[in-house]
C-alpha cells in the first residue's frame, strides 16, 4: 500500500487552500498575531514513538501547523513483532490501538481524528470491520473505504488518518 502519494496529495492541498484564502485578505480584515500564515508552516516529520520502527522509510505522522497526517497502520502486534491472530476483527482493534498510540504520542485523542481511509484485503470484510471502527469513531469522521489485494505483511486491513490537534 504506497500511502505516500495521498499524504502528498493532501498536503498540497492543504497549502494551496490556505495560501488562496490568505491571499484574499483585505487589509481590512484583522489578522491574529499568534497563528503563522500558511506559507510560513513547515511541515515537521516525526520518527516512531517506538525504538524498533526508529528506522522504517517513513515518518509515522506528519505535522503541518495543528494537523497530523497519520502513516497506514496495519494490525501488527509491534511487541510481538507479527499480525495479531484472529482475523479482521482481530486486526481492526490492533490497528485502530496502533493508531490510537500514535496519537497519544503527539497529545491526540481518537476524537481529534477528523479523516480515514481505510484499505480492506477482501470488501467481504467491511461489515466486521465497520462495527469495530464505529466503536472507536463515534465522531464519525469523514472516510475513504475499498478493497486492495496484498497488503504489507499480508494484513486484511490498513487504516490512515488525520487528526487535528484543538489550540
Amino acid at each position: 500500500m504506497k500511502s505516500y502519494p495521498l499524504a502528498f496529495v493532501l498536503l498540497m492541498s492543504l497549502l494551496v487552500f490556505s495560501c488562496r484564502f490568505a491571499s484574499e485578505e483585505t487589509p481590512d480584515t484583522p489578522t491574529p498575531t499568534a497563528a503563522p500564515k500558511p506559507s510560513q508552516v513547515k511541515p515537521e516529520f516525526h520518527a516512531s514513538h517506538l525504538e524498533s520502527r526508529q528506522n522504517t522509510p517513513f515518518s509515522d505522522a506528519v505535522q503541518v501547523g495543528n494537523t497530523f497526517y497519520l502513516s497506514g497502520q496495519i494490525g501488527r502486534d509491534h511487541a510481538a513483532g507479527k499480525l495479531v491472530d484472529g482475523g479482521i476483527e482481530a486486526e481492526t482493534r490492533q490497528t485502530l490501538e496502533n493508531i490510537k498510540a500514535v496519537l497519544n504520542h503527539h497529545g491526540l485523542e481518537m476524537a481529534d481524528v477528523v479523516k480515514a481511509m481505510v484499505v480492506l484485503d477482501d470488501i467481504e470484510d467491511f461489515a466486521a470491520f465497520n462495527t469495530i471502527y464505529t466503536s472507536y469513531f463515534p465522531q464519525r469522521p469523514a472516510r475513504t473505504t475499498f478493497a486492495a489485494e496484498a497488503l504489507a505483511a499480508g494484513a486484511k486491513i490498513e487504516i490512515e488518518v488525520v487528526a487535528v490537534k484543538s489550540e
